[in-house]
This record gives C-alpha cells, structure tokens and sequence, in this order.
C-alpha cells in the first residue's frame, strides 16, 4: 500500500497528490501511521478526504480500501441509504456540508452503486493517494457514474479499463482480506481512521483525532472512562 507523509506536503492543502507519496517505511522515526478504511460509495468518506489538511498532527497515512458492505454483513448493520428517510437525509446532510467547506459536491445518478470493480482496481494500484483522490473526485465532485463510466474512470487512473487488476486473485484476496482485517479491529463503517488502535469514525472526527494525537492520554480520562465502562441496561429484540 501507497502512504502519503501529511508533513509539509501540498497533497493535504490543495487535495493535488503528494509528491511525498511514500512507502510505509519511508516516514520519519517519530511519524505515527495512520490507516485510513474507505470505500468509494461513501460520500461521508469523500468529505473526509477533503477535511486532511485539518489534521494537526504529522501522520504517515495508509490508505486502505474495503467493501463496506462487507462491514455491514459482518456487523449485522444497515448502510444509511438502505433505509428511504435516512437516505435521503444522508443525501442533503452531505450536500450541506460540502457547501459550507467549499468543497465542490454532486451526486452521481446512482446511489447506492456496486463499488467492487473500483474497489479492486485501487486496491490492486496500491491505492496511492492520487488514484484514491481521483477515483472520488470522479463519482462525488463530478457525480458520474463508475460502472456507467467505466472506460472515462479508467482514463482520468490512467490504466486501460481492460487492466487484469480486476480479475488477479490477489487483488481480489487483498480486498477481502482488507475488509476482514478491518473488522476484525473493529471497524464498523466508512471512513473511519485508526491511529495507535484506536478508531476514529465519520467526517466529523478530526477535531477527536487532533485531540488524542496531542494527547494520548485523553481516552484515559475520567470521563472517558465513564463512558467506556457504562453498561448496557436493555437489548431489543430483533
């Protein structure tokens, strides 16, 4: 896997890629890495993406695709568009929020659509960040269709929409594997950042992030740890 160095690069300001798109090893000693789980039919992750400059700390960044419909399944959960009201929500609760970081947003024609193809080909890329920039540019600031598109997406990754990538077993492995992998540290969803074992979930986490990188021992807290011990009174039945 590509990862990107957020140090003094201009990948993180101008959402261009970084021309510090490093190996994992690559980073300085005292960098921590940061794996950061998405998958392309998220627009929640696409804002997420968009919002790195805010990180306040300097990370080495793994990007790492996954099949979120793979979480689901494991977790037993539902996607927000699998239920009408909330999808629609969703739909303008992103809208909204890319207006007010001027961030350019459109929804593609189809939602939710198969990412697995996508999936593949940027897990088998390494998902540098430029590809994994430009493959969300193409669905959520354009608003096209990937699958519809195919060949155009292929174009703007620069590989032929041809490329056995897609059917290579080990990409296919790489992708599952991701996906249980992610899982299994308790990723339940899109985007979420693991720093240091902890989880960081949701566009709107950053500002946690900055706050545990500055201090790691803010889960540690009192409060924090009130929260972590409460029990759960009631299960409903499903």
């Amino acid at each position: 896997m590509a990862t990107e160095n957020t140090e003094n690069t201009e990948g993180g300001k101008n959402g261009k890629a970084s021309a510090q798109v490093s190996q994992r090893m690559s980073g300085p000693a005292h960098m921590r890495t940061a794996l950061w789980y998405f998958d392309v039919i998220s627009p929640f992750a696409y804002l997420h993406l968009k919002q790195f400059a805010r990180i306040a700390q300097p990370l080495v960044i793994e990007y790492r695709p996954v099949l979120f419909a793979g979480l689901l399944a494991h977790w037993g959960t539902k996607g927000p568009a699998e239920l009408p009201a909330k999808r629609r929500h969703t739909y303008r609760q992103c809208a909204w929020t890319a207006r007010t970081l001027g961030v350019p947003f459109t929804m593609p024609p189809l939602h939710p659509f198969n990412p697995l193809k996508l999936l593949r080909l940027l897990t088998g890329l390494g998902a540098p960040r430029a590809a994994v920039e430009a493959a969300f540019d193409f669905v959520w600031a354009a608003g096209r269709d990937p699958n519809a598109e195919w060949p155009a997406l292929c174009a703007r990754l620069g590989v032929p929409a041809d490329t056995p990538l897609l059917e290579d077993p080990a990409v296919k492995r790489g992708l599952r594997a991701a996906t249980e992998a992610a899982a299994a540290a308790g990723v339940w969803g899109v985007p979420t950042f693991a720093v240091d074992g902890e989880l960081f979930w949701g566009a709107d986490t950053i500002d946690l992030m900055n706050a545990y990188l500055a201090d790691r021992s803010l889960f540690t807290q009192p409060d924090m740890r009130r929260a972590d011990a409460a029990e759960i009174g009631i299960v409903r039945k499903i």
